[in-house]
């Protein structure tokens, strides 16, 4: 069985990241977005590099790459619960786009850029389906008129993926059937379902042997670091709970969980972690992070 949980963050990069597995990421990506724009090579952007990680710098922890057609795309796993992801998704999105200008490019050339955002946890209310995609599109028409398709945002919400290996009938379903059950394959072992598909077998097989001693080490630290934030998030969450019970249950629940993030924002920002490490982490956004920085220093 997998050793390895490929939803960490670290070891999603590594895997979809990689120079070695861009088949991977391709595959992926087309799991997602639709058949019109299939993608048959791929440019990384930010490739997975150890040394990134021994520097410390944890927060390049998303993908990015660009198609040959053109096409900008920028995916991210997210492990933690974030009530703020819709806004970090944008601001991701909005990021990319930017540093496309800062190529050289006039606007005009600006190309469709994709934010694609798996998340191990519930997000979109009232939504059974676990893959949902955005588009900015004429609210009196329900069309995009083709005037700014060059925005496209998916939510691939994993807990919300419940079929059985039987009831697989799409490559995304093999790829989310992987990612939530890793713990229970065995290379030598796989589901039928699954071993039709090169791309899988290919990654049941990587997930296990892709970390050297050093590299485990990083991920343990990564593991430890997450189960830490959401011990503590939980506690403040009940903590809230019970001042806040006059507000309501589900108000106590909210500013309990706010008064944690922002507790371990602030001891990150002690210990000398950059912005985008704490964004990562804390799922805080940048301004309220700056403010918590100049609060420290007056």
């Amino acid at each position: 069985m997998c050793k390895i949980n490929p939803r960490v963050d670290f070891a999603f990069k590594k895997l979809f990241g990689s120079e070695e597995n861009k088949d991977l990421l391709i595959s992926l990506i087309n799991s997602i977005i639709s058949e019109q724009e299939q993608i048959e090579e791929i440019e990384l952007k930010t490739p997975y590099n150890l040394a990134d990680y021994r520097a410390g710098k944890l927060s390049i922890l998303d993908i990015k790459a660009k198609s040959i057609q053109g096409v900008w795309f920028n995916v991210e796993m997210q492990i933690s619960e974030d009530y703020n992801f819709d806004k970090r998704a944008i601001y991701y999105w909005a990021k990319l786009v930017t540093e496309q200008l800062s190529e050289g490019m006039m606007f005009k050339e600006l190309k469709k850029t994709i934010s694609i955002n798996i998340m191990d946890f519930n997000f979109i209310p009232n939504r059974e389906e676990m893959h949902n995609c955005y588009k900015i599109i004429n609210t009196a028409t329900g069309k995009d008129d083709k005037l700014h398709n060059i925005f496209e945002l998916h939510y691939i919400e994993l807990r919300k993926f419940k079929k059985t290996y039987q009831e697989i009938n799409s490559v995304l379903d093999r790829w989310s059937s992987f990612l939530t059950k890793a713990d229970k394959l065995n290379k030598n072992d796989i589901p039928e379902q699954l071993k039709i598909d090169k791309d899988i077998v290919k990654a049941i097989s990587a997930v296990d042997r892709m970390f050297d001693e050093e590299e485990r080490a990083i991920y343990e630290t990564r593991m430890q670091s997450l189960a830490d934030v959401e011990s503590k998030i939980a506690s403040a969450e009940e903590k809230g709970m019970e001042k806040g019970m006059k507000k309501g249950r589900q108000a106590g629940r909210q500013e309990g969980r706010q008064e944690a993030i922002k507790a371990i924002a602030i001891k990150m920002i002690a210990a000398g972690a950059d912005v985008h490490t704490i964004i990562q982490t804390t799922g805080l956004l940048q301004a309220t992070i700056e403010q918590l920085i100049a609060n420290k220093k007056s």
